[in-house]
């Protein structure tokens, strides 16, 4: 079953990317639907295995690497930590396949799309279900591929293009300090897989690498790694423009696949990061940071769907905050119950653009809740998870988050426990202002769009209510098994163990003030939200005007774009322009081109000698014969 899972969004991609031509276009998104939904079934039933207490394993496919001491074997690792991300993707891209159905009717190459869909998934499943470091960095740099694929996916477009680009680099970023983290961890243990690194952690705790201990060095470096896939501040200036791909595209890289990549690694390597306090600590001061910030930016922006990325760089935030206290288990908890509702709002922002023929301008929307009820609910529901509120998902996962802040008592927990507390209020406060200003008010886009207002197929709407469902009740049906009584139980060692990880005890031994304060946090966003774009819509404009810099500072994503470009995009077109104008043009090219122009000239010149006249042939002999003459006596007199 856990082989199918991982193999059969493969075959769906090889159907519709190598026989959709023949088969015709509408048998091959079928068929990737049908094969995603045999993946989710085993997918699914691999979760509940685990959960059913069976015993971990390693399915072996085949020999990978053979090279020296290295040997890395191309195998599936099969325990709780992988069962749940393979059973949350499964599902998740499932339904996301099949609202594409809908969705992507009118694009004329729907074989390309559904192929590159599966394909994503397929590279992420790989990349989970990974047994030793080699092969989590194929489905790694799978994922990136996929992923510049879709994003760039109506290339067309130079906005597209660029986005693609941007996405493709910054994560070579990132992916070159995991490379960097790869080759010392082979240096440090001689081996890759997670057994063999894991078994040897006493070791290695006393070497060191340039005075520094090693597995300090390697937990930083592997962070940063996952700094890029995961957006976090810094490496997080391709997740807005990533919305350049199709919406669903959109609610697969940021609920189920890609920016989810970089808090399982921390998850997978926890053994290791347990014994790296300072690497932890960066990660809490960085996760806590850029969820603050990705929520203040939220707050400003107009998009539709980038107000809905900047809500998933935040909450990607929050899991590492959750990796840096030790709270492991809170963090893959949080990214469970993320993917039902940060899917849903996506896709729910996507059944919108469909009604408002693709207009994702929130200020040209307005009054239309009464012809999308459907739609309306699903935000509804969406903004309730993600705000936190009782008894949705959110509430039980990032709640859990916030308590394993605080119950670290130290300095950096306290900081993150401050900013994402801070966080949470904003967080319910933009979710809120994009649904009253998308969905009530007076219509402000044009009539002919009004006319047109209408509410999605069947086939984008049932996926819509699944994930609404799952928004629902995925964080009361598995508080106990991820984070409660039975978390020791149920995660069996796939995490580090209880024995090590004293804050799964210590956070719910935390006052009582401190569970409720995101929900006082959450419930002030929204009725702030209520009074400023709903009873007195007048005070945002004050706002914006008599603030100014701030307004700017935030609309501008705190200027990272354009310090980036003043930094690294400016110097690197300056420098690649010198290399071609001059190193290449004039050097490179310069010496051959310069020597076949003096062949050239020298022929020319040779040319003009030839006169036809024998006197001039008989006085250059006898000018020759002097030459030579002298040359002879002048060697024979010394």
């Amino acid at each position: 079953m856990f082989v199918g899972a991982v193999f059969f969004p493969l075959l769906g991609a090889s159907i519709s990317g190598f026989l959709g031509r023949w088969i015709g276009d509408r048998a091959a998104q079928w068929a990737t639907v049908l094969c995603m939904a045999l993946a989710a079934v085993c997918g699914i039933s691999a979760f509940w295995q685990v959960a059913l207490h069976t015993q971990p394993a390693t399915v072996v496919i085949t020999e990978f690497i053979d090279v020296g001491t290295l040997r890395v074997e191309w195998a599936l690792r099969y325990d709780t930590l992988s069962a749940i991300m393979v059973g949350m993707i499964t599902l998740i891209s499932t339904l996301i396949h099949l609202y594409s159905v809908g969705y992507m009717s009118h694009d004329p190459t729907p074989s390309r799309y559904f192929a590159y869909l599966s394909l994503f998934t397929f590279a992420m499943l790989m990349l989970v279900t990974s047994d030793n470091l080699v092969q989590l960095f194929f489905g790694w740099e799978g994922v990136g591929l996929a992923s510049y694929l879709l994003i760039g996916y109506y290339y067309e477009r130079e906005s597209a293009n660029r986005a693609a680009m941007k996405a493709f680099i910054v994560n070579r970023v990132g992916d070159l300090f995991f490379m960097l983290g790869m080759a010392l961890t082979f240096w440090t243990f001689g081996e890759l897989g997670f057994n063999e690194i894991f078994n040897s952690l006493d070791e290695a705790q006393a070497q060191t690498v340039l005075g520094m201990p090693a597995l300090e060095v390697i937990g930083v470096l592997l962070f940063l790694g996952a700094c890029g896939k995961s957006a976090q501040i810094g490496l997080h200036t391709w997740l807005p423009d990533a919305m350049e791909g199709p919406t669903p595209v959109s609610a697969l890289i940021h609920a189920a696949t890609m920016v989810t990549a970089g808090v399982f690694l921390m998850a997978r390597m926890s053994p290791l990061m347990e014994l790296a306090p300072i690497a932890l600590n960066i990660v809490t001061v960085v996760g806590a940071t850029t969820a603050f910030f990705a929520a203040t930016v939220g707050c400003v922006q107009n998009d539709i769907k980038r107000i809905i990325a900047f809500s998933t760089c935040s909450q990607l935030g929050y899991m590492f905050v959750a990796v840096g206290v030790g709270a492991y288990q809170a963090a893959i908890f949080h990214l469970f119950t993320h993917a039902f509702f940060k899917a849903l709002l996506f896709l729910g922002a996507g059944s919108v653009i469909h009604a408002m023929s693709d207009e994702q301008d929130i200020r040209r929307m307005g009054g239309i809740w009464t012809k999308i009820p459907v739609t309306y609910v699903i935000f509804w529901i969406g903004n309730l998870a993600l705000a936190g509120l009782p008894f949705f998902a959110g509430y039980y996962s990032k709640d859990a988050i916030m308590e394993a802040a605080f119950a670290a008592h130290s300095v950096v927990g306290s900081y993150a426990f401050v900013l994402t507390m801070i966080a949470a209020f904003l967080t319910a406060f933009y979710s809120w202002r994009l649904m009253i200003v998308a969905f009530h008010g007076k219509p402000r886009a044009e009539k002919h769009v009004m006319d047109h207002v209408h509410e999605s197929p069947a086939v984008m709407l049932i996926p819509l209510i699944v994930l609404a469902v799952g928004a629902i009740f995925a964080g009361a049906g598995f508080y106990d098994l991820f984070v409660g009584h039975r978390w020791e139980e149920f995660w069996n060692g796939a995490i580090v163990n209880a024995e090590t990880n004293h804050i799964m005890h210590a956070m719910h031994e935390v006052p009582e003030w401190v569970p409720l304060a995101p929900t006082v946090m959450g419930v002030s966003g929204i009725v702030l939200a209520y009074l400023m774009y709903m009873f007195v819509p007048s005070i945002p404009g004050i706002l914006a005007s008599r603030f100014q810099p701030i307004y700017q500072f935030l609309l501008h994503k705190w200027y990272f774009d354009e310090l980036y470009d003043v930094l690294f995009v400016r110097p690197a077109r300056r420098l690649a322009r010198g290399l071609w104008q001059v190193g290449d043009a004039k050097i490179i090219d310069g010496m051959p081109n310069g020597a076949a122009r003096l062949t050239v000239e020298a022929s020319r010149g040779a040319i003009r000698i030839q006169t036809g006249k024998v006197a001039n042939y008989a006085f250059a002999m006898i000018l020759g014969l002097v030459l030579f003459v002298s040359i002879f006596l002048l060697g024979v007199i010394r």
